[in-house]
């Protein structure tokens, strides 16, 4: 197979002009390793795993890593932990984030990377094998089904999205702020607001749906709905596989 872009050259590209999705700073002092929590518009409070984010790819992981066979794309890379992992069994990979900060741990680290906005061109349009939304990157942009309309213009026509889900939860839609764990800020401080979307895994199968895709294959928490088909997971992580 003709892999889809060249790793060196793809890593060098110039970042898209277009607007971002999400502020590029956003996220930068978490991804410098600063404990964040993310604060929802509808008062709930969830915690940001920094530190899986800096660390690289665990036995979990691989419950993606083994079903990246050939071009993967990682969209909201982080510090490129998948990325690393991929390069490393000989999967030809690409990690895309729009802060600066992902970026530069991602080339520290030697990992091809392209500082761009999901929603904006990407190299290989259309050829990729797979497309990788963890840590909760379904989130970005706010609009699940929107995002992996944009994942299924990526892929080859029989490529997949390995997709990580919340466990036990449905799908929530609105506006994220991140707050400082080590640190109180005034209440009148200003926040930087961004949209923001928590797919659950009891929420997966109309989503994708709605996107054009099927879910084929899962790996549900022990803490998410019973699946016959699925695998009970200890660690509170939840996969999914959605193919055309």
């Amino acid at each position: 197979m003709t892999e889809p872009f060249a790793v060196v050259d793809a890593a060098r590209e110039r970042p898209g002009s277009g607007a971002d999705t999400l502020d590029g700073t956003v996220f930068d002092a978490a991804l410098a390793g600063f404990e964040h929590r993310l604060v929802r518009t509808d008062g709930v409070v969830l915690p940001l795993a920094v530190q899986r984010w800096q660390d690289d790819a665990d036995e979990v992981d691989d419950w993606l890593l083994e079903r990246c066979s050939g071009a993967t794309l990682d969209l909201g890379c982080g510090p490129g932990r998948l990325v690393v992992a991929l390069a490393d069994r000989g999967v030809p990979a690409l990690g895309v984030d729009v802060s600066v900060q992902a970026v530069q741990r991602c080339l520290q680290r030697g990992a091809a990377v392209l500082h761009r906005d999901a929603f904006e061109r990407l190299p290989g349009e259309g050829r990729w094998q797979h497309v990788v939304l963890a840590d909760g990157n379904i989130g970005i942009g706010g609009d699940p089904v929107a995002l992996l309309r944009r994942c299924d213009q990526l892929l080859t026509e029989s490529g997949t999205v390995l997709l990580e889900v919340e466990p036990g939860t449905g799908l929530w839609q609105g506006a994220a702020h991140l707050v400082r764990e080590d640190r109180e800020d005034p209440p009148d401080t200003p926040r930087t607001w961004f949209p923001w979307a928590v797919l659950g895994s009891e929420a997966v199968d109309e989503v994708a749906e709605a996107a054009g895709l099927r879910v084929v294959e899962r790996s549900w928490s022990e803490s998410a709905l019973p699946d016959p088909a699925g695998t009970a997971r200890p660690d509170g992580r939840a996969f999914a596989v959605l193919a055309r």
